[in-house]
């Protein structure tokens, strides 16, 4: 009797007993079912287009609304299998959403910082890098049953508000910053090849969406009011980069309305902009239920079949949730909606999950074949965790220096605070089961003797009855440190800060402690949103302070690493620290990102805020002094304006060209700074390039604006040049009132590290 299986079979099964994994039978085409596996749709060597066409062309209506759902239903006469869509790598594979399983030869995945964390590093390369591991991970766990192929990951909101719960699963405040991060990660989660996915990421929440629950406010009936000037310069941009950049395979649309229509339900968002001006190749994905929330909350359609024709019509192609499954087949039966707006909707979907090889067979041949638990929470991706907790830790006060601390002179420390021994705490939200972790007291054990206590039970910090111990070990070590701050029962999903003090005692702990402490006092906060913590800058008792975000399973051996001096802190804030008093003068639900004085209104994020903070965006502090030279930098730039278009009054219209005017392919241009490390330790730095606008555009523009950044390691005495190319139309302009970006002629200033460097722009009309 002849084999069943070909040579390549036989290869791919000896791959998977090589490590160690059991064979995932195949989702669609299997070539042991000779019904289906020569049908057109199951042909490899033809286009994909072809073959979703097709696939959906063999569909019965029935089976096409129970594949408009996370949890696709099976097509079995066809040998489809069922295909839960839903799975999350925000920073490595997670747990949260059933397309992905943890246990068997798969207990854990590789927990890499909290995103706010690696934004913080300012390192693009490390960014593409954690995806790539992720994609590892998650293909690897596909191949041996346990997990999906797409991820609802990455989460490039912005950080409008410093109370918002899930800001710390975002890139941080700033619009080019998210982008730039969107970009890599995604690149670094579906490959290199343009045609073929390694896994599909999704940039969500699609769009001004950064409210969770605050004040009896809820996501679910948030009405966000945006002006064309605020989505086009701050929150469309991270997708819009997105989509252009990183070519992501999916966006999912948010639970709130923008402007009185649901984001899921608005034809603009989806179709025109999405699809149409950005040019998304991939699928829309509604965020987990919000079909339902914008018929049943928000009250937006009369009736639930209405509601599934909006979606779908207005560029929707899967829902996570029921509701498209339950409604849409009668929606077409009362004329809402056509067939063939069902049938965009499966092409889509169906794409991708070709470019992911899912209706290729059984695939011995593919790139990713090989990949199983030998590639899970492996040495070199956990080193990789390690490393990018330390790039994300930031110093925020060196008082002396006092900081790196010497296993010489401080051979015993006090380790207080109720993260001090913190392990999940550090992996923050959506997040897996870590490989393994290290807690800040175990990482700090490894280099010296260590008297433990917590000083509170929890960070709620409710009461001082552990106050007693803490302050005695203080006072015996001869270095403290206090590992403070948040955790997810403080700011999570569904948890807004009204505050941004520490929570509870825990100031009356620190302040106690370094008043006691017999040597330095370095104080460590664990938190995803920025905290006030005006009190210990201003305190001299306490010599040192970083913050370390949610670092991630390696978290506590990179904080040791940096407070020993192992490594240098490189890393910058991506996001404004206020005051407490900042929070008194806005609601969370005021949109607006610009300053109205006239109603005390003082604006949001570095970009437009001026008043008091207690750091900056961008701020950090090095245990190395940098020296910056620039080397080259054009004066003067001439802006290319078409010719037939220089009579019409709006094309320079208060001295600033629009952007759909100018000749802008090309339009960069190029800086060359050399950075010097003067100091005595090795160290990696982190050159941010900022850009303010020409005067006179107040109305239009931000105090100044992120538009570039390079990472560089520098040995002590070492020095090296750095090559910036900045984008004129996408980087130097800015966005009017009416949502048109233009940019503005005149003197621009550009702020390289401590350089300031002024660039003239001006028209040439082409003819």
């Amino acid at each position: 009797m002849a084999s069943i299986f070909s040579p390549l079979t036989i290869i791919f099964f000896f791959l998977l007993v090589l490590w160690g994994g059991e064979a995932r039978d195949p989702f669609a085409c299997d070539p042991k079912n000779a019904a289906t596996s020569s049908l057109p749709f199951c042909k490899a060597s033809l286009a994909i287009a072809e073959r979703v066409k097709d696939l959906i062309g063999r569909l019965t209506m029935e089976e096409k609304v129970g594949l408009l759902v996370n949890n696709a239903a099976a097509v079995p006469r066809l040998g489809i299998k069922g295909y839960e869509w839903w799975s999350e790598a925000l920073h490595g594979v997670s747990n949260v959403g059933p397309g992905t399983k943890f246990g068997g030869q798969f207990p854990a995945a590789t927990s890499f910082p909290q995103v706010i964390t690696t934004a913080a590093s300012f390192n693009a390369s490390l960014w593409e890098a954690i995806g790539r591991v992720a994609s590892d991970e998650a293909r690897a766990m596909y191949n041996g049953g346990t997990g999906g192929l797409t991820y609802w990951s990455p989460n490039v909101n912005i950080f409008r508000d410093p109370r918002w719960g899930r800001g710390q699963e975002t890139p941080g405040e700033d619009p080019i910053l998210a982008g730039k991060y969107a970009g890599s990660y995604v690149r670094g989660l579906q490959g290199s090849d343009g045609k073929r996915l390694k896994v599909a990421a999704s940039c969500k929440h699609f769009t001004a969406y950064d409210l969770d629950n605050w004040k009896g406010v809820d996501r679910f009936h948030f009405n966000a009011e945006v002006s064309k000037q605020d989505m086009e310069d701050t929150f469309n941009v991270p997708f819009r980069m997105c989509v252009k950049e990183g070519k992501v395979a999916s966006v999912m649309c948010s639970y709130n309305q923008v402007n009185g229509v649901p984001t899921c339900a608005d034809p603009i968002l989806l179709n025109t902009t999405l699809r149409g001006l950005w040019g998304l190749n991939g699928y829309i994905v509604s965020d987990c239920d919000s079909v339902g929330v914008f018929y049943n909350a928000q009250h937006y359609t009369s009736t639930p079949e209405q509601a599934a024709a909006a979606a779908i019509q207005a560029g929707l192609d899967l829902d996570c949730g029921p509701f498209l499954a339950q409604h849409t087949h009668n929606a077409v039966k009362k004329g809402l909606l056509r067939e063939a707006h069902v049938n965009g909707a499966l092409a889509n979907t169906l794409t991708v999950q070709m470019r992911l090889g899912m209706y290729d067979g059984e695939q011995p041949g593919h790139p990713y074949a090989n990949l199983g638990p030998k590639d899970v929470c492996s040495p070199s991706n956990q080193d990789l965790a390690h490393e990018a907790a330390r790039q994300g830790i930031v110093l925020l006060k060196n008082k002396g220096p006092s900081l790196p601390l010497s296993t010489r002179r401080h051979r015993t420390l006090a380790v207080i605070g109720p993260n001090s021994n913190a392990t999940v705490t550090m992996i923050g939200n959506y997040a897996g089961i870590a490989c393994g972790y290290t807690s800040p007291l175990q990482g700090i054990g490894k280099y010296t003797k260590t008297i433990h206590e917590l000083g509170c039970s929890n960070v709620a910090c409710t009461d001082d009855k552990q106050f007693g111990r803490a302050i005695n070990a203080a006072q015996q070590a001869d270095a403290t440190v206090l590992v403070m701050g948040l955790d997810q029962s403080i700011e999570a999903e569904t948890v807004d800060r009204v505050g941004l003090l520490l929570p509870g005692h825990q100031q009356d702990l620190v302040s106690k402690v370094a008043s006691a402490s017999k040597g330095p006092t370095i104080l460590v906060i664990m938190s995803g949103g920025p905290v006030d913590i005006t009190f210990a800058k201003n305190d001299p008792r306490i010599q040192g302070i970083f913050w370390a975000g949610y670092p991630g399973q390696a978290g506590g051996a990179a904080i040791a690493d940096i407070l020993f001096g192992t490594s240098s802190p490189g890393g910058k804030l991506p996001m404004t620290w206020y005051p407490e008093g900042y929070v008194e003068k806005l609601a969370m639900t005021n949109m607006a990102m610009r300053s109205k004085r006239s109603k005390g209104y003082p604006g949001r994020t570095y970009r437009f805020y001026s008043g008091p903070v207690v750091y900056s965006f961008g701020y950090g502090l090095y245990y190395t002094h940098f020296v910056h030279t620039l080397v080259s930098a054009p004066k003067v730039v001439s802006i290319p304006v078409d010719g037939h278009r220089h009579n019409n009054s709006s094309n320079i219209a208060n001295n600033a060209v629009k952007v759909t005017h100018a000749r802008c392919a090309k339009l960069s241009i190029s800086l060359q700074v050399d950075v010097k490390n003067v100091g005595s330790r090795d160290a990696t730095h982190t050159l941010l390039v900022f850009s303010a606008p020409p005067a006179g555009n107040a109305q239009w523009a931000p105090h100044k604006q992120l538009v570039a950044f390079h990472k560089l390691h520098l040995p002590a005495k070492a020095q090296d040049r750095v090559r910036i190319n900045i984008h004129v139309c996408k980087l130097l302009s800015v966005v009017d009132r009416s949502g048109t970006r233009r940019v503005p002629m005149g003197l621009h200033t550009l702020h390289i590290a401590d350089i300031k460097h002024t660039l003239t722009l001006h028209p040439h009309i082409n003819s």
